[in-house]
């Protein structure tokens, strides 16, 4: 075999699978507004939203107004846990001054074998505990929730009997960077994690997204608490897979919770990925190397043939580079910019690449899963 044809065929394969073997990710289908849900309960359970902010005051005005706005029927609580902060996070929250349903916790230092979040989380947990909730909603500090957004959470673990409820909140997609990289993030996720196999109680496959979780409170009791995924950078798809066993999970895109915090760069983003791309491929540098391998092969080999290649070969590498594109638009089109975006999967797919690896180094050089400040990966100082 020629290796014209490895460089070619393989990546078609490759997509040809993804495309049909892959739980049809790339077709963005799992919506919250693509059911009708909308009815009312005879019983409305109670809520607390548990919200851990650490250094979040240029966005928590937004955010925590959006929660103080929700319409629900039922008894909701919002506990915000100030993760030892150094912003002025609390004086953004004290600013609203005291309201019956906002408690603010100050929270105190992280015992060893804590990530910061999980830390804040459970304390935010233990806080609301003597209300006893029927339903956990963890949100981040930087997210702004429509107002129905938590009626149609509860409404949709009510009625399906989810024991978890969470959505992919949309990443603000504004700038130049924002359009090469962010889309392809949640393409990549559900590429990984997808949605409609998380949501198929059959597969064991689970994820969820950690900006926007709704959790049976007895549930998570019985899955071991938040303590049971205490060491986790990834908490999020953790508590998925805790979760799963207990219950039917749910995942979904969603325009009802919207991440207000902006990537003013191709570094800041790369950062982001950074943070937990090492910790998901378990601090192993074999995998990491087939990693790297594998996105590079699937991702640049194609448009290198279709540009280079001769005969069915190049063929080959211009039907690929197609499927790619192809593949990308429903999530371009989610994120509203230009399909034309598609044709650049094959850069965007090196620059994930790039990520992954800058991960590890990271990871080596003690500033692993580093979060507002904090190096929390494995063998991080």
């Amino acid at each position: 075999m020629s290796w014209g044809w490895i460089f070619g065929g393989l990546p078609l394969i490759a997509w040809i699978y993804l495309m049909l073997g892959r739980g049809f990710f790339w077709l963005a289908r799992e919506r919250d507004d693509r059911d009708d849900i909308l009815h009312e309960l005879d019983h409305w359970p109670s809520v607390a939203a548990i919200v851990p902010a650490r250094n979040e005051a240029d966005v928590l005005e937004r955010s925590l107004t959006g929660l103080l706005q929700q319409n629900y029927p039922g008894p909701f609580r919002i506990v915000l846990v100030d993760d030892q902060s150094t912003d002025g996070t609390s004086d953004v929250a004290r600013a609203f001054g005291r309201i019956e349903k906002l408690d603010l916790l100050e929270g105190v230092a992280r015992p060893v074998g804590w990530m910061g979040k999980t830390w804040a989380m459970n304390q935010g947990i233990d806080h609301a505990l003597s209300s006893s909730p029927e339903y956990f909603w963890f949100t981040d500090a930087d997210i702004a929730h429509a107002p129905d957004n938590l009626k149609r959470l509860v409404l949709r673990a009510e009625t399906k009997k989810h024991v978890l409820v969470s959505l992919m909140a949309k990443l603000s997609c504004a700038n130049f960077a924002e359009h090469a990289l962010i889309p392809a993030f949640v393409y990549l996720f559900a590429m990984l994690y997808p949605f409609s196999w998380v949501n198929t109680p059959s597969r064991r496959i689970a994820a969820a997204a950690g900006g926007c979780m709704l959790v049976r409170s007895d549930a998570l009791a019985r899955a071991g608490g938040i303590s049971s995924i205490r060491q986790e950078i990834i908490d999020d798809c953790a508590l998925a897979r805790r979760l799963k066993p207990q219950g039917s999970i749910w995942l979904g895109l969603t325009n009802r919770a919207q991440s207000i915090r902006p990537y003013h760069s191709a570094n800041e983003i790369g950062r982001m990925v950074a943070r937990s791309a090492y910790a998901q491929l378990g601090y192993s540098p074999v995998l990491l190397g087939a990693t790297v391998i594998a996105i590079l092969v699937v991702y640049a080999a194609a448009p290198f043939v279709a540009l280079f290649g001769w005969n069915m070969a190049q063929v080959a590498g211009w039907a690929t580079w197609a499927l790619m594109a192809v593949s990308f638009w429903p999530m371009l089109r989610f994120y509203r910019i230009s399909p034309l975006w598609g044709l650049a999967l094959p850069l965007i797919g090196a620059a994930y690449a790039w990520f992954t690896f800058d991960s590890a180094i990271q990871s080596w050089r003690g500033r692993g899963g580093m979060w507002k400040g904090r190096a929390q990966a494995m063998g991080s100082a």
